[in-house]
């Protein structure tokens, strides 16, 4: 008996040995990744640019280097954190720490997203795994919106986007946690259960072990989220570069249009909450109202989010729980930007 004991710890020390080296390989080729695309957008970039000899192309390949060197270390942190807060984070703890009430419960979740960061990709299915567990659905949903929004990384990537504009990072953490735990009050006075539909199955393979999840867990935020990264940054140099400066005035010269317009922006690009700072910041001809709405309703409301929260929960669920958000995050966006901005 304690032959076949000590096998079996041999074999579980071999599969602990494989999933490191597998992990150390995966890591080091989201280094070579991530090189590879510093040295294409900072060099290869540059020197096509003065091929074509055009101030145009120099200054999307300037804005464009400038937005995705910025945000990849960033999104690569998100993603490590992402995967390790989902590995080792057990859900049945979010049962026992949050209160039975869920007029007290939603503000515990929301505020949860600081100490519990997740990608907003990840943060759907995390939902869905909570409110099976036991959690009501309206703090399932606080911290569905909060997590992304305003988790020390995210925070952290908005400091650097915007030096010396501290109050920028504060209004960024008010407007995105009134809007998580107004969404989540909400749900809780007006919600009905026939709207929310729970997936059968869980959304993470339970018989894969802690290592494969994490490694798992962090190619899929990394490789998912860094394609919408290299997209919004495409986007935003275009945007600074093809619109006439004549035009962008037209939008910026009345407060509400500019922050409609960057609002609406956000749902399209998909940019990862980790790297949008970078973005906005990026959106210089706009004022810190619009870049700030950009910011709070990107990680709640996109494409991208609304086909994981359709078919997480259903299309009726998606479609009204994103266009209140949007509604409620925007509206945020605009008395806390005013007020501390």
């Amino acid at each position: 008996m304690s032959d076949q004991k000590y096998a079996g710890r041999q074999r579980d020390a071999a599969d602990v040995v494989r999933l490191a080296v597998r992990a150390c390989v995966h890591i080091l080729l989201g280094g070579f990744a991530l090189l590879t695309i510093v040295t294409v957008a900072g060099v290869l970039g540059p020197m096509l640019a003065l091929d074509l000899y055009t101030p145009p192309v120099a200054a999307w390949w300037t804005v464009f280097t400038a937005v995705v060197v910025q945000g990849v270390p960033f999104l690569l942190l998100g993603a490590l954190v992402s995967a390790a807060v989902g590995t080792l984070v057990p859900d049945r703890i979010f049962a026992r720490l949050l209160p039975r009430s869920p007029a007290l419960a939603v503000p515990v979740a929301g505020a949860a997203g600081v100490v519990l960061p997740g990608c907003e990709c990840a943060s759907v299915p995390v939902a869905g795994s909570l409110i099976r567990r036991g959690v009501a659905p309206a703090a399932a949903l606080a911290f569905l919106l909060s997590a992304p929004a305003i988790n020390p990384v995210v925070l952290v990537a908005t400091s650097l986007a915007f030096p010396g504009e501290p109050m920028m990072v504060v209004a960024r953490f008010v407007a995105s946690l009134v809007t998580a735990v107004t969404m989540g009050w909400l749900w809780a006075r007006y919600g009905r259960t026939k709207w929310l539909r729970l997936p059968t199955r869980p959304a993470t393979d339970s018989g894969a072990s802690r290592a494969g999840s994490f490694v798992a867990g962090v190619q899929h935020d990394f490789l998912h989220a860094g394609g919408f990264l290299v997209l919004g940054a495409a986007a935003a140099a275009t945007f600074n570069i093809a619109v006439p400066r004549s035009l962008v005035d037209v939008f910026t010269a009345s407060a509400w249009v500019s922050v409609l317009l960057l609002a609406l922006l956000a749902v399209v690009l998909c940019v990862c909450s980790e790297a949008d700072a970078f973005v906005a910041a990026s959106l210089s001809g706009f004022g810190p109202v619009a870049q700030l709405a950009f910011m709070v309703v990107g990680p709640m409301v996109d494409l991208k989010l609304f086909a994981l929260q359709a078919g997480t929960f259903g299309r009726d669920f998606a479609l009204r729980f994103s266009s209140v958000t949007w509604v409620a995050a925007v509206t945020s966006s605009v008395f806390v930007g005013w007020w501390l901005l």
